[in-house]
């Protein structure tokens, strides 16, 4: 065998397919494989063109031995190019989101989605081996009829976050009032709404002296993202930020920042900043939806039903409750220390282990 080579949707700065798919690469490397990232050439970034190549031009240097893993996450040609590869294949399906949410919205990205939903069932028995990042997901690809389907939890570079942090924000945010946070682009299945309106009730009933911070690009839902500024102001709420696309530095001050974090979403594969918030400390409040208990695993607090007064005496308890406080970050701790106890490298060679021992 030549090589182990990637596929993904897009390629860019701060995506968290792309940074697991440049991990595993320079995991397959360090095997002493050849190891290459493939995307839609529209998608890679300029300055990242070093990084990832055409996936239109993968045919033409194919080698028999290859092995090809492709991230499944959306609608796209790499994904009927990984159909038509010979030798060896693994999936990795990240989810994809259920193309409803985006209908109204933001048509072209609900297309996508749509046509990632129909190349999922085509896609059923062309892999050797099919991994999914959450049984939740797993669960989706095997009532579709892809036969067993392993875990991988996402694999995350958390030390990153534990690097510098932004000064400006730092001292911006650190005014003393309490920060509400949440972490994500500004897509409607977040349901950013919903964290509006029970910030709201936190704001106007429980802590007076608090603010909102979304953290995410809402780049392509402008009509959404525009949505959102006027339902805060017919709330009447204060201190409510939106940051946009922020770079490293700036999303750490904003973790650091953070006395609560609060997630709403509907739909979530995995739910990135579940993990990262109890890397730094932050309290997590989630609603119980899609792969989001799964990612907790037992820690922070969950909730059943959106009532929007009763999740703001809780925020009231997560954020002023020292005990409490310090009783739920115990259990983070302890959820963070057993998935930052894994070793990626042995982990994933034993799930490849059907193609690499071919």
């Amino acid at each position: 065998m030549s090589a182990i080579h990637q596929f993904v949707a897009g390629f860019s700065r701060g995506d968290a397919i792309s940074n697991e798919a440049l991990v595993m690469r320079d995991l397959f490397r360090s095997w002493g494989y050849e190891s290459h990232i493939y995307a839609e050439a529209r998608r890679i970034l300029p300055e990242l063109r070093s990084e990832a190549r055409d996936v239109c031009d993968y045919p033409k240097q194919a080698q028999p031995g290859d092995v090809v893993l492709l991230h499944l996450s959306i609608g796209s040609i790499v994904n009927d190019v990984f159909a038509g590869c010979n030798g060896r294949k693994v999936i990795l399906y990240h989810n994809v989101t259920p193309p409803e949410y985006l209908q109204g919205v933001q048509e072209e990205v609900a297309a996508n989605l749509a046509r990632g939903r129909e190349q999922m069932k085509q896609l059923a028995g062309t892999a050797d081996v099919v991994l999914a990042d959450s049984r939740f997901n797993a669960r989706e690809l095997e009532a579709l009829g892809y036969g067993e389907v392993r875990v991988l939890p996402l694999v995350l570079d958390l030390q990153k976050l534990r690097g510098r942090s932004d000064r400006r924000l730092l001292r911006t945010f650190g005014d003393g009032l309490v920060n509400v946070l949440f972490v994500g682009r500004c897509v409607p299945n977040k349901r950013l709404e919903d964290l509006l309106a029970a910030f709201y009730y936190f704001q106007k009933f429980v802590e007076p002296a608090s603010r909102f911070i979304h953290a995410g690009s809402y780049a392509g839902l402008e009509r959404y993202y525009a949505y959102l500024l006027t339902y805060a102001r017919e709330l009447k709420l204060e201190n409510v930020v939106f940051t946009g696309s922020i770079r490293q530095e700036e999303l750490n001050a904003c973790y650091r920042s953070a006395h609560l974090f609060l997630c709403m979403s509907e739909h979530e594969g995995f739910c990135i900043p579940v993990i990262e918030s109890m890397a730094l400390e932050v309290p997590v409040l989630a609603y119980e939806a899609a792969a989001v208990p799964e990612t907790m695993g037992g820690a922070g607090v969950l909730f059943t039903e959106k009532r929007f007064d009763l999740v703001a005496e809780m925020m009231g308890r997560l954020t002023g409750d020292t005990a409490f406080r310090e009783a739920v970050l115990k259990g983070q701790r302890e959820r963070i220390a057993r998935y930052e106890h894994r070793d990626p490298s042995v982990e994933l060679r034993d799930l490849l282990k059907p193609v690499l021992e071919k």
